[in-house]
């Protein structure tokens, strides 16, 4: 027998045991770190996600079946309804606007008010209020017209009942690429206020009417959007225009032709008597 076999069948031995335990460690599953602090004595400000930041849109959207509008409001409106909380679950997940939700910050989910709108909630049971940042869809039950974070809703002492009576009060609305709330002064300074208006996109434009009517037909319906065809007359010739109809704002239709289906789209203001 060779002399060096036991020293070779100890390496071997060794070697596949090794083999072994890194294949059982490697097999566990993997947890991501959330870069969130756990509250110590007091809670945190928001965390800085500029990098991960999603411009705000007012993207209509569609849940159990239901297609929600986002809404333009004022500085000044108020809402009443009940509020619920969300807490552990979702910490750490991608919010709607495309932050990571910190269950310690200030902000909340509502279903159709614009992202980055700030809010104060007042709990109608017993006065207390709270500021926050909309930055999340939800919550979608009927019943219900906000979803607080747990810092959100522990500071109006609501987390023991779950859900709360509540006025909303629209303060004003952060701006582009923020992600804190900021001081009252600076909210008088911002827009307080985006109109509804009549809007669509003008998504072609013909000198012969058998154009217009195959590109209507063709995009009808197109993500729950109405096509119409405008019949002008310039001073040139006459053009049969083909639009698509029923944003809710301008800012619902700039959204919509940022996703480039149309790429030489155009947005138009009708005038409020057109059909």
């Amino acid at each position: 027998m060779n002399k060096n076999f036991p020293i070779t069948l100890f390496l071997i031995i060794t070697l596949f045991s090794g083999c072994s335990t890194r294949g059982q460690r490697a097999y566990k599953p993997h947890v991501e770190q959330q870069h969130v602090e756990s509250p110590k004595t007091t809670l945190p400000s928001p965390p800085s996600t500029s990098k991960a930041y999603v411009d705000p849109k007012m993207k209509p959207y569609v849940v159990n079946g239901v297609r929600y509008h986002p809404t333009d409001v004022s500085v000044g409106d108020v809402f009443k309804g009940n509020a619920s909380w969300y807490g552990p679950d979702f910490h750490g997940k991608l919010t709607s606007n495309g932050e990571r939700y910190n269950m310690w910050a200030m902000t909340a989910a509502h279903k159709t008010l614009p992202m980055n709108t700030i809010v104060k909630v007042t709990n109608l049971r017993n006065n207390m209020s709270v500021v926050v940042r909309i930055t999340d869809r939800g919550p979608f039950v009927s019943t219900r017209i906000i979803d607080l974070s747990k810092a959100a809703a522990n500071s109006i002492n609501m987390i023991g009942h779950g859900t709360a009576p509540v006025r909303l009060d629209i303060l004003g609305f952060q701006s582009k690429g923020e992600t804190s709330i900021p001081p009252y002064g600076e909210l008088k300074k911002s827009p307080q206020e985006e109109k509804i208006g009549n809007y669509a996109l003008q998504i072609g434009s013909f000198s012969k009417i058998e154009g217009a009517l195959k590109t209507q037909e063709k995009y009808d319906n197109t993500s729950g959007y109405k096509t119409v065809i405008v019949d002008a007359q310039t001073s040139e010739a006459r053009m049969f225009k083909v639009l698509l109809k029923g944003f809710k704002s301008e800012r619902e239709a700039r959204d919509y032709k940022e996703n480039g289906i149309f790429e030489n789209a155009f947005i138009v203001k009708e005038d409020s008597n057109d059909k």
